[in-house]
């Protein structure tokens, strides 16, 4: 019943080591920056990834090719495993879909074996929570076209709120204008933002410094969140002691303790910037 394995990618945002932990294979995305060689997410340490964005850097982002997936798939397909691959949102990367081409593919050359795909429509640690969660739903036995339809129920469920120190990052990527940038670093306005039913960026609301921009992402834990004593996760660009600071709030309103707190990665991190926060967990509704 047990015999697949899971898999995602670096979209996730959960450490390598976790992910080994968990027993879940994966492939990385792609950046460079620019006038450098293209690098895979992980053969740069974060701090430097930071720091290059900090000094005025323009990272670029490239998704996961099919043949990758390819490659990767097979490795296990051939060892008589299933697979099911949760993958990185549609809404923001194409990601998704090469694993879809290449399970396509091997399908075919692999009739007696399950490939499923699934197009969490989350991002970061939100994608990361609901692996989490695939992981545990597994190791209780469930097989894996059960697992797979636990997660796509997950998917209308899991909520993803966050801020952002800098706005120019999110004017490079179109999620806000040139003139709502400028007066955001004039006047300390801070966007809060979700990711939603399409799995794609919407800015929700505008609030006045960092510590309030927190607040508002608490508020919306304590007023939607299934389950405020349930887990949640929250991810950081280089801001740990920010992460700290809305676990707290969290707390103080009833919540529990943070589950984990993850560092974003070169990919998300590319388009978020540093100084991001983000909350990812079950709720009413995204």
């Amino acid at each position: 019943m047990n015999n697949y394995v899971i898999m995602s990618d670096t979209g996730c945002d959960i450490e390598f080591d976790t992910l080994k932990e968990w027993e879940v294979g994966f492939r990385g995305l792609t950046f460079h920056f620019e006038g450098d060689q293209e690098h895979k997410e992980g053969d740069m340490s974060k701090k430097e990834f930071y720091t290059r964005m900090r000094a005025g850097e323009v990272s670029r982002t490239s998704a996961v090719n099919s043949q990758s997936f390819k490659e990767l798939f097979e490795e296990d397909l051939k060892k008589g495993h299933d697979i099911l691959y949760i993958g990185f949102s549609s809404g923001i990367s194409a990601t998704s879909n090469s694993a879809e081409m290449a399970a396509n593919e091997l399908r075919d050359e692999y009739p007696d074996r399950k490939l499923i795909t699934i197009d969490t429509l989350s991002a970061s640690a939100g994608q990361g929570l609901m692996l989490y969660y695939a992981v545990e739903k597994k190791k209780a036995g469930a097989g894996i076209e059960e697992n797979a339809q636990y997660i796509r129920e997950m998917i209308p469920k899991l909520a993803h709120w966050f801020t952002v120190e800098d706005l120019v990052y999110l004017k490079r990527g179109g999620r806000v204008s040139a003139a709502a940038a400028f007066a955001g670093g004039v006047l300390g306005i801070k966007p809060v933002l979700h990711v939603d039913d399409d799995g794609r960026l919407i800015n929700m609301m505008k609030v006045r410094g960092r510590e309030q921009s927190l607040k508002a992402i608490a508020k919306k834990y304590i007023e939607n969140a299934l389950d405020p004593k349930g887990k949640y996760f929250i991810s950081h660009g280089d801001c740990f002691e920010d992460a700290k600071l809305l676990e707290s709030m969290i707390v103080a309103e009833g919540g529990s303790e943070c589950a984990l707190i993850t560092e974003i990665g070169m990919i998300i991190g590319s388009h978020a910037g540093p100084g991001t926060i983000a909350l990812f967990f079950l709720a009413n509704g995204r």
